[in-house]
């Protein structure tokens, strides 16, 4: 058996080896505050969404079969997370069954081995169970089919049948087995058979002789009957041992696949109780990038303010650069982590944290995020800064996409503009996507001149009283992030050292929003 639900053609696999950038990409983008609300506590939930996640797919047919049984769960979640529960409770119940002393024992591997698969058909007859009462409002490939599993080839009169071998298979009337004298008079050819009734009636018709008993302390005849049972049973051990084996590898498998989704559904209602829009992306197989959305917000904010945040549109068809100036605290590099987040989770399979989002499937995801400077000094910020980017370099490729957060903003000006402009148009000559942010206003003023063919350009907007909207929209770079808007607010009075305002609220502007970023 197959579950298939994340794959159309295989089975989840935890063991894949992630990117080596993996955790940078984590970390840039804040994946742990999801990965907290989609886990609630749970390691394994943990553990599989952070796969797949960081894993990706990069083919559109693979994504949309994802993204269909992702809508499926969130139609109705509660019956998946209740599947999901059923399992764990179930194979740890199998894993403390009956071991014995003598755990190679061909007898006391059948007793395991019964144990594990009563229990094993038990869970599968509270999955048939529990799955029936959606399994014709749900329309996916995967569902479906996983779902049609449970219901045919796991029917009760079949579960009832094997409840009854295995009742057998406990020997509650003894062990009857058929066997051959063989050469040197050991036995050979040991056959399993049904036990006759034991009943009072049966035995007194029993006119044939050929019975025997041990004595109560004949401890070498009872070893010697132990032997033969053992042989008896050896062939029986191995069957009934396989079988338990595949049947929990496929609850197992199950089991994490489900994990995955129950984590979706999870973050999906964290987001939608506070009110912010989600949606499941439109995929487009297309030669150029394709990226348009509306109402793009970053879903790791959200979850860690009470209020809604303020979501932003996008038209970056087409374009191989995205570069955002404008104000400080101005949303700039909150935007950088919704873009990056919703294309991770595109190419996941999964929803996106947006009202609507078109995009396509690329490769690996990069972030080249500024770091703090280095606390034993041993190299400095800007040698720091251009290591990671040679490594980056190294490994990224045609189709990749590059988050940059105000890279090179560690030496001046001049020097940082021109490092960035060339490490960014070899990207771009590459076919590599690049969405950078900076307050350079050289490197974004000579981009915004040379690049315009194949780039999308805006700005965090700003009220005229210095307030931040949060907004981003198309506008060319400015020579200023309005830097004295922070000096004002911090210090009550302008750079200058005159009054900010005459009226004395000016002195006490609120706080920006956490949403701010750079």
């Amino acid at each position: 058996m197959n579950v298939h639900l994340l794959h159309p053609d295989r089975d989840l696999d935890l063991e894949v080896v992630l990117p080596q950038h993996a955790g940078t990409v984590s970390d840039d983008l804040g994946l742990e505050v999801l990965l907290d609300r989609m886990a609630e506590g749970d390691e394994r939930v943990r553990t599989a969404c952070r796969t797949v996640l960081l894993a990706g797919l990069e083919d559109a047919r693979a994504v949309r079969y994802r993204q269909a049984v992702v809508a499926d769960v969130l139609r109705a979640p509660e019956v998946f997370a209740g599947l999901y529960e059923v399992i764990v409770a179930g194979l740890e119940l199998a894993k403390r069954s009956y071991s014995g002393l003598f755990r190679d024992a061909p007898d006391a591997l059948v007793r395991r081995a019964v144990e594990r698969l009563q229990v094993s058909t038990d869970v599968l007859r509270r999955l048939r169970q529990d799955s029936a009462p959606v399994r014709s409002d749900l329309r996916s490939e995967g569902v479906t089919r996983l779902f049609e599993l449970f219901a045919t080839q796991l029917d009760e009169p079949y579960l009832r049948e094997v409840e009854a071998q295995l009742e057998e298979l406990t020997f509650p009337r003894g062990v009857l087995f058929a066997a051959r004298l063989g050469r040197g008079a050991v036995g050979t050819g040991f056959e399993l058979k049904r036990p006759r009734p034991q009943g009072w009636l049966s035995r007194s018709l029993d006119r044939s002789g050929a019975s025997f008993e041990l004595a109560d302390r004949d401890d070498e005849g009872i070893e010697s009957l132990g032997r033969l049972r053992d042989q008896a049973l050896a062939e029986v051990a191995v069957v009934l041992s396989q079988a338990s084996d595949d049947i929990e590898v496929f609850l197992r498998q199950l089991r994490d696949e489900l994990a995955v989704l129950t984590g979706v559904a999870r973050l999906h209602a964290a987001l939608t109780a506070k009110g912010e829009p989600t949606c499941l992306p439109e995929v487009v197989s297309a030669p150029t990038p394709k990226l348009t959305a509306r109402g793009l917000y970053d879903p790791a904010l959200s979850l860690q303010l009470a209020e809604q945040v303020v979501g932003n549109d996008l038209d970056a068809d087409d374009a191989l650069l995205v570069l955002i100036t404008g104000a400080n605290q101005g949303g700039k590099s909150t935007l950088l982590r919704s873009i990056g987040t919703a294309q991770l989770l595109l190419q996941a399979g999964l929803f996106v944290p947006a009202a609507t989002f078109v995009g396509s499937v690329g490769g690996q995801i990069y972030t080249h995020f500024g770091r703090e400077e280095d606390e034993q000094l041993r190299r400095g910020k800007l040698e720091e800064e251009l290591d990671r980017m040679r490594t980056i370099v190294d490994r990224i490729r045609p189709g990749d996409l590059l988050l940059a957060n105000e890279s090179f903003a560690a030496t001046n000006e001049r020097e940082g503009s021109e490092l960035a402009r060339q490490v960014f148009r070899a990207h771009l000559d590459l076919g590599i996507r690049v969405v950078v942010v900076t307050h350079l206003y050289d490197l974004a003023e000579s981009l915004y001149r040379t690049e315009s063919a194949r780039g999308v350009f805006l700005r965090a907007q700003r009220e005229e009283d210095g307030e931040r909207t949060f907004r981003i929209e198309p506008g060319a770079p400015l020579p200023t992030s309005y830097g004295q808007d922070l000096y004002r607010r911090i210090f009550g009075e302008s750079p200058s050292g005159t009054a900010a305002a005459e009226d004395p609220s000016q002195g006490a502007r609120r706080a920006p929003h956490p949403q701010g970023g750079a």
